[in-house]
């Protein structure tokens, strides 16, 4: 069936998650940053994503704001800055106002001229993913914003995914869903969406049962993908 609706992961995917270390890393209190903070950002991605699929499995769930400042938490202190909890709240500050990438509004103004719903669906909190999508100023370029919240467990569960048809009453073979994590695209690929996995950073594929059906570099090209 043609596309009708396509669905965005938010962070990595729409909005750019090492922008907090790195506007940090810019501002004159945090010196100490400028050298690692590609290494701190590195390090609380990676470990905010572990511990969400540490809390699905273990049935521990949490929200995702408790899981981001515990990911940076094991960061600071990996990279020597655990000591310092001025740079601790600012990283968190800046948290909630991440940038989104460049080409987000173009693309998704694009998907919306071509009359495509348009929505997020997040291991993100409602009230992180309504700073971020306000601070970027995406509010009128999305149908909705769904988070796992309302159910309780964090992606790739099916119950996630199943978020999609009953908010926009849609069959999955109609749904473009678009994420920069390999195992998100495959996990969607897997409940029968169309996928595309945004590798920004030219990452091997996931050695997991399912393939993401499309591969980029970036969003620019996604209309093209649903045009017609």
């Amino acid at each position: 069936m043609a596309i009708s609706t396509c669905i965005f992961d938010a962070y990595g995917t729409l909005f750019d998650v090492t922008a907090a270390a790195r506007q940090a890393a810019r501002e004159p209190e945090f010196p100490h940053l400028v050298d690692n903070w590609a290494e701190l950002a590195n390090h609380w991605r990676l470990k905010q994503l572990q511990y969400t699929w540490l809390r699905a499995i273990t049935k521990a769930h949490t929200d995702f704001w408790q899981v981001t400042q515990d990911g940076l938490d094991w960061a600071m202190e990996a990279t020597g800055l655990s000591g310092d909890p001025q740079l601790r709240q600012r990283l968190l500050d800046l948290y909630w106002q991440l940038k989104a990438y460049d080409e987000v509004p173009e693309m998704l103004r694009a998907l919306k001229n071509n009359g495509l719903q348009t929505g997020i669906l997040s291991n993100g909190s409602p009230q992180m993913l309504d700073g971020a999508v306000q601070s970027a100023g995406l509010s009128n370029l999305l149908d909705d914003v769904l988070s796992v919240e309302s159910v309780g467990i964090f992606k790739p569960d099916a119950q996630v995914y199943d978020l999609v048809g009953k908010r926009f009453d849609c069959t999955p073979d109609e749904v473009l869903f678009v994420s920069s994590n390999g195992w998100d695209a495959a996990g969607a690929t897997g409940y029968g969406f169309q996928t595309v996995w945004v590798n920004r950073s030219g990452e091997p594929v996931d050695r997991l049962p399912w393939t993401p059906h499309h591969v980029l570099n970036n969003l620019r090209t996604i209309p093209d993908l649903v045009s017609g």
